[in-house]
């Protein structure tokens, strides 16, 4: 057997089974892709035309045909077989501890698509909702002045954020906190990035064996998505300076946020899934929003 075969068996094994993708991969193809070289050590973004040929042995071939087996089986996303997942580039290690990271701020910052509303004065930098800390090193490594905190309500993800904070040697510059919302991050941050709990109830009932292996209080938002975010624009303007600046992804939620805050003036960013996914609140626009009616 050469790798070309093995793949393409990986490929019909996973494409006939009932998974859902969507934690790195969208298909089986690219799934089956990451799976095989993984397995066999090769480098990620290896081309597989240029290692058709390459002759796999039987132990080899055994491997990776076990892990199609446990994930097809399993139903757990490929990252907490591999532990590992990519964002932009960068490697973190994950498990069942975190959701399986993915988010489209990640694009966002790689790609310095709100810098324009940042400044010099942009040094503290609060990562709310860290999970496995991606954003929070993703952060770091994009703004080398601004010292990032990671924070989290589950210490069980905090774990994970050590070690990838630990990963990239970064622990001078990312503290990690254990934080119900804002409860523990005093501030002023100059800007707050988060990706929070906001899958509404009735996704969240329908949700696919692959999200639901990952842990239900990072996906689950309560009846409309918002419960987390209510609470989170509530207390965000005390904890932000006069210039500050809230990045907050919401997934495909943009209907219930818009009723839930309709009179909140958002800007819209967009991403590669869209210009409805991620949105952008300045401390003086949530400010005039809290304020009490004439």
């Amino acid at each position: 057997m050469n790798l070309q075969e093995l793949f393409a068996q990986a490929t019909e094994r996973l494409a006939a089974a009932p998974l859902a993708y969507g934690h790195g991969t969208t298909n089986a193809h690219d799934e089956a892709a990451w799976l095989v070289l993984w397995q066999l050590g090769l480098p990620l973004d290896s081309d597989m035309e240029a290692l058709a040929g390459q002759a796999i042995t039987p132990e080899q071939a055994s491997a990776v045909n076990d892990l199609i087996t446990r994930r097809i089986e399993t139903r757990q996303p490929a990252a907490y077989l591999t532990r590992e997942a990519w964002l932009q580039g960068v490697p973190f290690y994950i498990d069942e501890r975190a959701i399986v990271p993915r988010s489209f701020i990640a694009e966002l910052i790689a790609d310095g698509d709100f810098d324009d509303w940042l400044s010099d004065h942009t040094q503290q930098v609060l990562d709310l909702c860290t999970g496995n800390g991606s954003l929070a090193v993703l952060s770091a490594m994009a703004w080398p002045d601004v010292q990032v905190t990671g924070a989290d309500l589950s210490p069980d993800a905090l774990a994970v954020a050590r070690i990838n904070v630990d990963k990239h040697d970064l622990q001078d510059r990312i503290s990690l906190i254990e934080s119900d919302g804002l409860s523990n991050c005093p501030g002023p941050y100059d800007l707050i990035i988060c990706n929070p709990p906001y899958v509404n109830a009735t996704s969240m009932g329908k949700l696919p064996a692959e999200y639901r292996a990952e842990p239900e209080m990072a996906l689950a938002g309560g009846t409309d998505g918002m419960d987390f975010i209510r609470n989170l624009l509530r207390d965000a303007p005390s904890r932000m300076s006069p210039d500050g600046v809230l990045v907050l992804e919401i997934g495909n939620e943009r209907p219930f946020f818009e009723a839930a805050f309709p009179h909140l003036e958002a800007v819209w960013l967009s991403t590669s899934a869209g210009d409805d996914q991620v949105l952008l609140l300045t401390a003086e626009s949530l400010l005039v929003q809290s304020a009490p009616s004439p």
